[in-house]
Order: C-alpha cells, then sequence, then structure tokens
C-alpha cells in the first residue's frame, strides 16, 4: 500500500507573535529554495521583524501571505494560540505540552477537537531518545552572556566596577563572533588587571553537560577559568584554602545534584531516571560557595528541585556569595522555585527577595538576581535558526508526502518524526496517552 499522498502538502511558516522579540524561524530561506525546486509550494507569513526579511523568502520562491490560507502542514517555533488551529491540518512547533504542562492543556485540548496531527520538535530523537533538532547550544551561550551581563550590573548596584560591565545584552550584538569577542576582551582585561579581592574567586557552577551546558561553557571558557570538581568545590572558601585562579567552574552531573534516600546505597543513574522518587537533593551543600549558578538541565517534577524558597531564605541571613542565578532551563516554579516565570528579552531579570519572597524586575533590591529569558536561542537569531533548519530540512519532504489520514500504524513517515506525533486526527498516540491524566 502507498501510504504518501498524491500530491506533496503545501507547507507554512506562520509569524511567531508569543514573544514582541521572537525573530527565529524554522527554515531559512536557502531550505526554503531546496523545497521549492522539489515541487514543494511553501507560504510564509509575512514578519517585519523575523531575522530574515521577507523578501529573502520571496527570493526563495515562497509565497508571501498575511494569513496561512491553503497550507497543511504549518512550521513555527514557539506556542501557537488556541485559536489558530484549524481542523485536520498537522502543526510542527515546540508545544510545551509533553510534561503536562498545565498552561498549554487549553491548546492542546483545541487541536484534539480540530482532529489535528501535533509534531513536537523536542520529541524528534534518534533511536536511542537522543533529540535531533534543538536549540539547546544557543541558549547556553546566550544565556551565559547574559549572566554574565548581570553580574557586572548586579556588582555595580554593590559599589563594584568590574570589566564585565563592559558586556550586553546578548541580543545587542550582531552576530555569535561578536558577542564572543567581547566576552574575550573581559578576559584579558581580567588576566592584566585582576579582580577586586573579596569577589574572587568568581565560582560559576553549571548543572548538566548535554547542549544547553556545552553552550554555556563555550562561553565561560574565553575567560581565564580553572575547571575544579564538585568535591573540591566545598573546601574551596576553607582558611589557608583560597585558590589562586580567579575564575573557577565546577559542572555538576545528577550523581551530585541527588542521593538515594536510602543511607549508603550508591547512585545509579538509570535508577534515578526510573524512580527519582527514590532520591533527594543534595545540591544545597555547594550553593554557599557559588557566585553564579548556571541552570542547564532538564527538570520535571518527579525531581529533587535544585535552589528552593526556604533555602534561600534560611541561607540568605548569612551575607551570601551567590550573585546570580542564570536559569536558562526556565521552569516556572520548578528546579529553581523562586523563578516564578519565564522573562522576556526586553526585560530579561528580576531579583528575588527571600524574605518578602517576592521578585522586583531589573537589577536592584534585596536578595539574589535571577535571568530566566524563555526564548535565549532568540537572541542569536541567526545562527540559531540556520542551526536549526539544517537538522529539520531533510524531514520535510517525507513529511509533504505523508497521508495523514492513514491509520497511525500504517503511517509513512521517519521513525524521529513518528515519535515525535504526540497527536495523530485529534487522538493521542501510543507513546503519549500519558497525557490524559493531564487533561
Amino acid at each position: 500500500m502507498n501510504n504518501y499522498t498524491n500530491e506533496m502538502h503545501k507547507i507554512g511558516i506562520r509569524y511567531e507573535d508569543k514573544y514582541v522579540m521572537e525573530r527565529r524561524v524554522p527554515l531559512v530561506p536557502r531550505h526554503v529554495k531546496e523545497l521549492v525546486e522539489k515541487g514543494i509550494d511553501v507560504e510564509i507569513e509575512r514578519s517585519a521583524k523575523r531575522v530574515f526579511h521577507d523578501e529573502e523568502f520571496a527570493a526563495a520562491g515562497a509565497e508571501l501571505v498575511d494569513k496561512i490560507k491553503t497550507a497543511d502542514v504549518i512550521l513555527g517555533v514557539k506556542e501557537m494560540p488556541v485559536d489558530f488551529f484549524k481542523e485536520g491540518k498537522t502543526y510542527i512547533f515546540f508545544s510545551h505540552t509533553i510534561k503536562g504542562q498545565p498552561y498549554n492543556m487549553p491548546g492542546l485540548r483545541r487541536m484534539m477537537e480540530k482532529k489535528v496531527n501535533l509534531i513536537d520538535y523536542e520529541r524528534i530523537v534518534d533511536e536511542k531518545g537522543r533529540r535531533l533538532i534543538f536549540f539547546g547550544r544557543f541558549a547556553g551561550l546566550a544565556g551565559m552572556v547574559n549572566s554574565l551581563w548581570s553580574l557586572g550590573q548586579r556588582w555595580k548596584e554593590k559599589g563594584y566596577l568590574t570589566p564585565f560591565l563592559e558586556l550586553q545584552q546578548t541580543h545587542h550584538y550582531h552576530s555569535l563572533d561578536e558577542a564572543k569577542d567581547a566576552v574575550l576582551k573581559v578576559g584579558e582585561e581580567i588576566r592584566n588587571h585582576g579582580l577586586a579581592r573579596e569577589l574572587t574567586p568568581i565560582v560559576i557552577g553549571i548543572t548538566g553537560y548535554g547542549h544547553v551546558s556545552k553552550g554555556a561553557q563555550e562561553i565561560l571558557e574565553l575567560l581565564p577559568v580553572k575547571e575544579i570538581s564538585p568535591s573540591e568545590l566545598l573546601p574551596l572558601f576553607d582558611e589557608g584554602n583560597k585558590p589562586d585562579s580567579l575564575i573557577c567552574k565546577v559542572v555538576f552531573e545528577e550523581k551530585h545534584i541527588s542521593r538515594p534516600l536510602q543511607a549508603g546505597k550508591a547512585f545509579v543513574l538509570q535508577e534515578y531516571y526510573d524512580h527519582p522518587e527514590r532520591f533527594e537533593s543534595q545540591f544545597e551543600q555547594y550553593i554557599p560557595n557559588l557566585t553564579v549558578l548556571m541552570n542547564c538541565m532538564y527538570w520535571d517534577a518527579r525531581y529533587p528541585r535544585l535552589v528552593t524558597k526556604d533555602y534561600l531564605e534560611k541561607f540568605f541571613e548569612t551575607n551570601p556569595k551567590l550573585t546570580v542565578i542564570g536559569d536558562v532551563t526556565c521552569d516556572p516554579d520548578g528546579s529553581i522555585e523562586c523563578t516564578h516565570k519565564g522573562t522576556e528579552i526586553e526585560d530579561p531579570v528580576f531579583v528575588y527577595n527571600p524574605f518578602t519572597r517576592e521578585p522586583a524586575m531589573g537589577f536592584k533590591g534585596e536578595g539574589v538576581l535571577v535571568m530566566a529569558v524563555d526564548i535565549l536561542p532568540s537572541e542569536l537569531p541567526r545562527e540559531a535558526s540556520q542551526t536549526f533548519s539544517d537538522a529539520l530540512i531533510d524531514f520535510i519532504p517525507e513529511i509533504a508526502r505523508a497521508d495523514f489520514n492513514e491509520p497511525f500504524e500504517n503511517l509513512k513517515l521517519p521513525y524521529p518524526i513518528k515519535k515525535a506525533l504526540i497527536l495523530h486526527k485529534g487522538g493521542l498516540t501510543p507513546d503519549y496517552q500519558y497525557l490524559k491524566e493531564h487533561l
């Protein structure tokens, strides 16, 4: 049986409207041109803010429209409005539903009512479960630049002028190379002139070791940094033990962050993944020695939190060292409990007061500064879009040929795409039946 349609589905790319400064696109003009040359029609909603201009897409052969009219497969980046979905169409975007996120359940219900097909980029994985299409590295890159910029601004509020004041928020740079050059200059200034003794060593802790963490470390390595282990961090500030290095980096893995509830039991990573309820957090022991905490790892509600509000209230009574939390993961009320919401590029930071438990946007106030921009890769929109499109383009022709009216078991799609199909004709596919309890 042929499970392809006789004609290619038309592809649509929508205007991103969730955030004012969302400038990314899932497919770049040169890949749109490839699709058009293969006989796949593409229509693009006009956008004055998109990093690639309308004229570039028109030159690639796409049809520019004010609203998507006839496309059967619609691509976006961030969540789409509840009233956007049309009967029986196929939507591909970051739906942020796989954890049962309450704020996106109305959208999922609406897609089910409209009997649509939903493919989520986050679930496009290979046979070993490794993600194939992602912006993670760029979240880490932008998150680290933003956090170093935030550190300079926060210290300025406390009366310290440091080379970090030379940095800007990532989106002010025209390219990743320009941003890196700026960080390199800060590193040279630190090498040549040092830092105030009471600020050193700056200790930057990074949770996780995936694409986001590697992006953050890529920026950090542009500074004169020395890597130490979590076990070396604990006695770092003991009397007579202050290191020579001005900046230290510590990378935390799951075994450093959590321990088995059963005393004396060894940490087994697979057990942690399968039965997180058998573990408790041990991360708070490291926090007193950190200057910056970069949260770069996956988290959901089954796992222990990294930083709780109760801990911060107790911790801040004793003049803490922790100055900035760069919450790249950005789960509201999640692993960093005081991240009450994701922030926007144009208003990126807040100071969380652990005693009143209230946030104040900006750099002023008592407590710890939190940088939690929800769309960090959009601060490097051109490079992020190009890398994302490079990974996505090879899947599009087969999606365009697929007959979505076929039963799920007969549906002919590449394995990674079929694995990412959350809804088929409005129904939850086998791997996503668990979402019923969240609806």
